[in-house]
């Protein structure tokens, strides 16, 4: 015969309190005094009482106590990104007054019978991002009625946004490049949409990825001639892909490389490097996002600084606020220049440029 499960009640008798103080001393929502919490947690270990059932309490609220949080790329591919991994982290901060778990999803639907987007328990869901697959994504989440909120990208007046100043903060970049001199520029840039392999982009490109179509913008404000080259994801490796094929033509090599990301801003220093040309004397790179890039000493990259764990706890306070019955607006965060020295003025002997195709 199985023991009974211990219950709150048990553990409120065991350590001489009400099963109300018991209670609170779990759910942390009422401060009790240290003395009386040591109690409840001596009784409970006493009784092998772990806390509350999370199904019951899920029951009582109506909820899942789940939060979808939907990628547009692999996730493997996308905890490879710092920045994916500080937004995680402020998210789970911005949902922890909820209880909740967040549950990772694909933009599209499983083969393997796994959680999707259509069938998952959630309570609400955040995008990240907002490329073609994800707007479909979009579509049924708002098919089922729960809340959704978009990490940079654009759902529409109607879905709170949280994002950057991508194109403003490009601007300042590219600014920085041309005061020193700078003429002869390239631009790096995330995937111009989903399953993109990399390549150089070309006047009828489509670019579907928001962030993409931002910071080129921004870039293109300044150097309205500049030709770019897509990479295929935020890594140093693309980038590294993507530096050999921008400086691939010694008759045509660039300046200057403004990568729209600090890991493609890494591979194309490594490029460079293969090449046989000092960064920054021969060409000047600058990054966006301000991580630290494991590996790249001694060089300290000019880069964008955005705050990506604060744009993730922003979303998730708008997600527990939609939960409470509250509203949430949109927020755009503002990013901060910051110099390194992977940049310098242009070489007095280098002249030319790379029109755009």
């Amino acid at each position: 015969m199985s023991m009974r499960r211990a219950t709150i009640s048990d553990v409120a008798r065991e350590a001489g309190v009400s099963p109300s103080t018991a209670s609170v001393v779990f759910s942390g929502k009422t401060p009790v005094s240290d003395a009386t919490r040591r109690r409840v947690i001596d009784a409970a270990a006493a009784l092998g009482y772990t806390g509350p059932d999370p199904r019951a309490a899920s029951l009582r609220r109506g909820r899942s106590g789940i939060v979808g949080v939907v990628f547009e790329e692999h996730l493997g591919t996308a905890f490879l990104d710092p920045v994916k991994t500080l937004m995680m982290d402020g998210l789970a901060d911005g949902v922890a007054s909820l209880g909740a778990g967040l549950l990772l999803l694909r933009d599209h639907e499983p083969t393997g019978g796994g959680a999707s987007l259509m069938s998952a328990p959630l309570d609400a869901a955040v995008l990240i991002g907002c490329s073609g697959l994800l707007r479909e994504s979009l579509d049924t989440v708002r098919a089922r009625g729960i809340p959704v909120v978009v990490i940079e990208g654009d759902a529409g007046d109607d879905v709170p946004r949280i994002d950057l100043d991508n194109r403003e903060a490009q601007r300042q970049a590219a600014s920085h490049v041309r005061a020193l001199g700078h003429r002869a520029v390239v631009v790096v840039t995330l995937p111009a949409r989903a399953g993109w392999d990399g390549g150089w982009l070309r006047d009828d490109t489509e670019i579907l990825v928001d962030v993409t179509r931002e910071r080129l913008a921004g870039a293109m404000d300044v150097f309205p001639d500049a030709a770019a080259y897509a990479a295929g994801a935020s890594s140093i490796d693309e980038g590294f892909a993507a530096g050999r094929a921008v400086l691939a033509d010694p008759e045509r090599r660039p300046t200057a490389v403004i990568a729209q990301s600090d890991l493609l801003a890494a591979g194309v220093i490594r490029a460079a490097e293969e090449a046989g040309l000092r960064v920054p004397e021969d060409l000047s790179v600058t990054g966006f996002d301000g991580i630290v890039v494991d590996g790249l000493a001694p060089y300290e990259l000019t880069t964008l600084v955005q705050p990506a764990t604060e744009k993730g706890r922003a979303a998730g306070s708008a997600v527990a606020a939609m939960l409470e019955g509250g509203d949430a607006a949109s927020i755009r965060f503002t990013c901060t220049f910051r110099e390194g020295n992977t940049t310098a003025p242009a070489a007095a002997h280098v002249a030319g440029g790379l029109p755009r195709s």
